[in-house]
């Protein structure tokens, strides 16, 4: 089994290329996100992937935690 990332998403080279997954399903956080930037619903985000809204939750968790994980460095530009 792979690694559990945040509670209901785990990491697991033998599913998905070992891309972030919910758990005890195959779909990709990825897809999850890709679908609601592109203009589906959550309503129909559960309905397609047949998700909880637990799922979707843990999904948003977890986007949250990598971006507030980033470290951006800013460029300097030269005067």
């Amino acid at each position: 089994m792979g690694r559990i990332m945040s509670g209901r998403i785990v990491i697991d080279p033998e599913v998905q290329h070992g891309k972030p997954i919910i758990r005890g399903t195959r779909v990709p956080v990825a897809r999850v996100l890709g679908g609601l930037a592109g203009g589906m619903s959550e309503q129909e985000v559960l309905a397609e992937y047949d998700l909880t809204e637990d799922d979707l939750h843990a999904v948003y968790r977890y986007a949250a935690e990598l971006i507030e994980a980033e470290v951006v460095r800013p460029l300097r530009v030269p005067a």
